[in-house]
């Protein structure tokens, strides 16, 4: 039977203990599994390298991305060195300028320590020019964190193909709801599954998906080898969120137009950057003045360094999310100190737009 994304969603995990027949799966705390014998094990050997329940977890992403095999990490950051363990000194990875700061930080400390150097375009153009005998992967974020810019996954599958290169695909933003990078070509896609996937703010979690034999095999070794494994009660907590994530990004979507419909109406925004699509969006301010007063003075969203939640967030790159990249360079790639990221919530959106005008209508007396 052909199942709906929806229907995979909901029935995640259900029924997955014959024994009981309990609807909602078990969390398996055992980090040990009994051995009838040697060479009799269940399948089970120790919780690093094999659980049930983030069993149920990995292979449900695999199924909702079109992977052949998912990986449950410990945070978003971990998914992020997982895929990075592929690679050995010398090699050479493309991103795009606007990448979240946490994987700039990240690649900046392979750059160093292990000479895996990131090489970053801020044209799609630029890309053939980059490439050379070192080039080993394209990462991409689409869209990107936090300027939301847009790449065509097909083109990029084109140039990874022609170049014979690793296509990784970060797809925290839209989930596999919206896209799935996987049909488009993509080797790995990753996920900070903190965000849209888990849902509720509650759980720091990573998810890597992989298509193919030999790289799944690679990721596997790793996965356990590393022990960048996440917990049974975390993975129980993603699933329990995945089984709402398409009710949830139904009403972030819906809200999020609304959202930028209104600041495209405000004098005191100068930019609104939204694809049109999903509960992310990006806003600048005419002045850098603005933003505390801003942040200190809104009533029902929250001022706070994440995202994907139920609950509206707001959140500063220039202090938060892309402190560690020097402001020079912060403000090339287009983070300036004027940018405000908004994840926006499941709340009714009119309450959103309600809180956002009162502070404005105050800014405006003052600037």
């Amino acid at each position: 039977m052909t199942k709906s994304i929806e229907t995979k969603l909901v029935q995640l995990g259900n029924l997955s203990d014959p024994k009981t027949g309990a609807v909602n799966p078990p969390i398996y705390m055992s980090t040990a599994y009994k051995h009838a014998g040697i060479g009799q094990s269940t399948g089970y050997d120790y919780t690093r390298t094999k659980n049930p329940t983030r069993e149920i977890l990995e292979n449900g992403i695999a199924d909702l991305e079109n992977g052949d095999a998912g990986f449950a990490c410990s945070s978003g950051m971990a998914a992020i060195q997982l895929v990075l363990s592929l690679f050995k000194p010398g090699d050479e990875i493309i991103l795009p300028d606007d990448v979240y700061g946490g994987t700039y930080r990240l690649l900046k400390t392979f750059s160093e320590s292990y000479n895996i150097k990131p090489v970053y375009f801020s044209q799609v153009e630029e890309i053939d020019g980059l490439i050379n005998d070192n080039t080993k992967a394209i990462i991409l974020e689409t869209p990107t964190n936090p300027l939301m810019i847009e790449f065509d996954l097909d083109q990029f599958n084109e140039i990874c193909k022609k170049h014979n290169l690793l296509y990784i695909v970060d797809n925290t933003f839209y989930t596999p709801y919206f896209q799935r990078p996987i049909e488009h070509g993509a080797d790995i896609v990753l996920h900070s599954a903190t965000k849209y996937i888990a849902g509720h703010n509650d759980v720091l979690a990573g998810l890597v998906i992989a298509k193919g034999q030999e790289l799944c095999e690679k990721l596997a070794f790793n996965h356990n080898g590393m022990g960048l494994v996440l917990s049974p009660m975390d993975s129980w907590l993603v699933i329990r969120g995945l089984k709402t994530m398409h009710v949830r990004l139904k009403q972030h979507d819906a809200n999020a137009k609304k959202v930028a419909a209104y600041l495209e109406s405000e004098p005191l925004v100068t930019d609104v950057l939204y694809t049109g699509k999903g509960g992310m969006l990006s806003f600048k301010v005419k002045s850098p003045e603005m933003v505390n007063p801003f942040l200190q003075r809104m009533q029902l969203i929250t001022f706070a360094e994440s995202l994907g939640g139920v609950e509206s967030f707001i959140t500063y790159p220039a202090t938060q999310t892309h402190a560690d990249i020097p402001y020079e360079e912060r403000v090339a790639r287009g983070v300036d100190d004027c940018l405000l990221r908004f994840s926006v919530g499941v709340e009714e959106a009119e309450d959103i737009i309600a809180d956002l005008k009162q502070v404005f209508d105050q800014l405006r007396n003052e600037f």
